[in-house]
Order: C-alpha cells, then structure tokens, then sequence
C-alpha cells in the first residue's frame, strides 16, 4: 500500500454503520462510564484528554508548557508558565473539564459526514503532538498504547470495525465528560478539598483569582457544566441520527499552584484519584 492508497483511505467517505452499532457503542461507553470498577480504568482516558486540553489551551494562549504528566491513579499534571491572570490564563485553566465533550462533539460531527477515518487520523495527530510534551514513563505508556490502539484498528480494520470504535470514542468522551465535575461537586459539598498539595486551589476558584474578579459565578461553573456538556451530547446525538451517520495529584478536581509573579509555573492537576486518597493533613 503506498501513500496514495493511505491518503485515499483516510479520505474516503464511509458508509453509515448500521443503527444497531451505534446504539450498542453507546451502552457499552454508557457501562464504562456508570459502572465503577470500569471507570476505575477508563477514567484515564478522560485524563489524557483532561491534560491535553490544558496543553493545547496553554499552547494556543501563547504560554510556554513545560510538560505534562500522567500517573496510575488516573490523575494528571500539566505545567505551564505565563502570567498568573488574565484571559489565556483563563482558557488554560478552563480547557480541561471541557475538552473531552468538546472533542466527542468535533468527532460526532466528523462521524455525521462520514468521516470516520479523519477522526482516527486526527486524534492519532493529537496523541503524537501530547507525547513529545510528556514528562514521565506511565505517561508515555498510556499516550503510546492508547495511539497505538487507534493505528491498529484505522490500519487493519473494516469499514465496520472502525466504525464501532469511532462511536464508541465518540460516545464515551461525550458522556464521560460529565461524571469529573459531578464528582467534584459531590466532595465539595462534603468539605473535602480536591487539591493535591495545601498550596494548589481548584478550578473555579482558581478562574475567579487568575480573573481577578469575585463573581461568584466562577464558583457554580462546576454545576453549570454538566448542563453545557449534556447540551454537547444531545446536539451530537442529533448529528449521528442524521442522514450523515445513518448512511492532578490525586479528580475530581482541577487544581493550579497560585503564582505571584508572572514567570512562575502554573500547575493543572486533575485529581481523578482524589474520591480514593485522603487530603494531606495539615499542622501537627
């Protein structure tokens, strides 16, 4: 095969995989996601996507990203340096609870077209363009296998196969994307602090002080998202109904180092493992 035939295949128009695939992806991401001993493990899914929005967020706000890690617990770390506020600031910080749907939303859309081989090409891309930023050895195992698994199946898989892991992807990063923030809404409300170290503060506090405003609308952003997010799925849902698809150290919780001076790094951990561990005790 050489590269016109790779081009061609990545290119090409799909059929629509039938609607008996497409609703069985769905249950089989909507069981990844509710059942806990499952999510256990898939959640690291979620923190690889989590990061990477931080990443990319960093990088398209012009900050300079230091790297990012990935730990066994299903947490992550992203390090970035820039200023301490402002809208990049902002963005970065922001970009991880929502970039799994947004990505499942950008699949969707791609799926609806036919596009299935673009969206395993292009989340092949992305997974290549976070390895070179890796800081640690589980990190550039999990991104590694995780790229690799999606090479086999766009390489040797059918039209079909690669069908059903594209919905499956699809479908689990759009629902996945909800449980992070209601886990985190859960702790709080049970005073239990998500943040890895006593000098990290979470996300929605964290946007109110890198904003410098004491809007407390900063402060519900975490009940507010599911909704956004549930909007993301119902709209994709939509999409693959159409005639296109038919044819941090320990999460919940996304925690920053608070900086005094501009050229001091800013920490995004997502703390998947935080519901497991308990906060670091404090003072004698």
């Amino acid at each position: 095969m050489d590269l016109a035939d790779v081009w061609q295949q990545v290119t090409a128009t799909r059929p629509a995989p039938p609607d008996w695939l497409v609703l069985t992806m769905a249950a089989v991401a909507l069981t990844a996601v509710v059942l806990r001993p499952v999510w256990r493990v898939s959640r690291a899914v979620v923190t690889i996507a989590h990061e990477g929005g931080h990443g990319l967020a960093a990088l398209l706000t012009r900050r300079r990203l230091s790297g990012i890690r990935l730990h066994s617990d299903t947490s992550g770390l992203t390090l970035s340096y820039g200023r301490p506020t402002g809208p990049g600031m902002i963005l970065t910080a922001a970009a991880g609870y929502t970039a799994p749907p947004l990505l499942g939303l950008g699949g969707a859309a791609l799926l609806a077209a036919g596009r299935t081989g673009w969206f395993l090409w292009i989340a092949i891309a992305l997974l290549v363009g976070m390895l070179l930023r890796i800081r640690n050895a589980f990190g550039v195992l999990a991104v590694v296998a995780t790229g690799a698994l999606f090479g086999l199946v766009s390489w040797y898989g059918d039209d079909r196969v690669q069908a059903g892991f594209a919905y499956l992807g699809v479908w689990f990063l759009l629902l996945a994307g909800v449980r992070p923030v209601l886990e985190l809404q859960q702790m709080r409300r049970a005073g239990r602090s998500p943040n890895p170290t006593p000098t990290s503060w979470p996300a929605s506090p964290g946007l109110a002080r890198c904003s410098g405003s004491r809007c407390s609308w900063w402060s519900r952003w975490p009940v507010c998202w599911p909704a956004a997010a549930g909007c993301c799925t119902g709209a994709a849902c939509r999409a693959c109904a159409g005639d296109g698809a038919r044819p941090h150290r320990p999460h919940p919780g996304c925690t920053a180092a608070a900086p005094k001076v501009p050229s001091t790094p800013v920490r995004h951990s997502n703390a998947h493992g935080a519901a497991t561990r308990r906060p670091p005790r404090l003072g004698p």
